[in-house]
């Protein structure tokens, strides 16, 4: 009895495995279907009609655990998508219309959180596209045409800050704000296919502290604001030198020779400023030079090394070894620039 029922378990098997993977005449496969590699591990398992994916189609790990699991709507056309992870979290999940991802498709995280929502319209991004926080927040929305960014952007900046801007064709256009949490304008500027262009302005505590001109993508000027303690802007490049006075005051001295003392303190007079004009002469002493002006160095009459400057200032600096590290750098450029782009060495 026993060897009769091992029989008929073996018989029925052999004729499931005769059952399924068929191939009719025109060589199209029909039926149910398993598919293994060369170790026998099963890699798909679905149902063909006339060649064409119908029903459910599931794809797995070689462990056995589900990876992928297609349910066909429209035979080998279309089907409802899901991903899952060698542990069985869901990661994504969307419509397939001939191989093109098409319509919502929704990606999660292991914990299962929805973190991104996305639209598309036959494999390329078209429509809106939302992407979310790890504690469910909206992270940052846009709408899409054609695979590129097109109408209103959001995007979120720390806790309650934000930036917004609209895009066409996948340039930004117009205007662009961005705020802080506190709700209060962070940055304000204008673009023009995608390039800044006209006024970009920075602000802290509703005071605008920078005002820079663009002219598509160039910049062209950077006006910073000085407390005198009364406010004035004066442009980077009408700055020669700053030299501070304790914590609270900067001499600022321009190019016409005028000295303005600054009473917002040298860290946040150098940050307006940035670094794009200017050098660090000496780092202890905080002391910053337009980088053009500089020459070389020399000697004062104790012998004691100074910068050596164009125009010469009523002061000494003293430069620091980071300084003249920046200098061996800036004497190679020069020297590059007037052999036409070649390295000259022995020089």
């Amino acid at each position: 009895m026993k060897y009769r029922l091992i029989f008929l378990a073996m018989l029925m098997a052999a004729i499931g495995c005769q059952a399924q993977n068929q191939i009719d005449k025109q060589g199209r496969r029909q039926g149910h279907w398993v598919k293994t590699d060369k170790q026998g591990t099963k890699m798909y398992e679905g149902d063909f009609v006339d060649d064409k994916e119908t029903g459910t189609f599931t794809y797995f790990y070689a462990d056995g655990k589900t990876r992928i699991k297609n349910v066909y709507t429209v035979p080998g056309k279309v089907c409802s998508h899901e991903v899952y992870d060698p542990e069985g979290h869901l990661l994504a999940k969307g419509t397939f219309n001939q191989r093109n991802r098409d319509g919502r498709w929704e990606f999660f995280n292991e914990s299962g959180r929805l973190v991104k929502i996305t639209h598309y319209k036959m494999g390329v991004r078209h429509g809106m596209q939302a992407i979310f926080t790890s504690n469910g927040d909206t992270a940052e929305v846009c709408n899409w045409t054609d695979n590129h960014r097109h109408g209103r952007w959001w995007k979120r900046i720390g806790k309650h800050g934000y930036i917004t801007a609209t895009y066409v064709h996948g340039r930004i256009e117009g205007k662009l704000t961005e705020y802080n949490d506190a709700q209060e304008l962070v940055r304000e500027g204008h673009y023009k296919d995608g390039e800044r262009n006209g006024h970009y302005k920075y602000f802290e505590e509703g005071h605008m502290t920078v005002d820079e001109i663009w002219r598509m993508g160039a910049m062209k000027d950077r006006m910073v604001r000085l407390l005198l303690p009364e406010e004035r802007y004066v442009s980077v490049y009408d700055i020669n030198y700053m030299i501070p006075q304790g914590k609270k005051q900067t001499i600022v001295y321009l190019t016409d020779g005028t000295k303005l003392t600054d009473f917002e303190g040298s860290e946040v007079l150098y940050r307006h400023i940035g670094d794009g004009r200017f050098s660090l002469a000496n780092r202890e002493a905080r002391i910053m030079v337009a980088t053009d002006l500089i020459v070389g160095t020399t000697l004062d009459r104790e012998g004691r090394e100074i910068l050596q400057l164009d125009p010469r200032p009523d002061f000494d600096i003293f430069p620091d070894d980071d300084c003249k590290r920046m200098m061996r750098s800036l004497n190679l450029q020069r020297q590059t620039q007037e052999n036409g782009g070649e390295f000259i060495f022995g020089r």
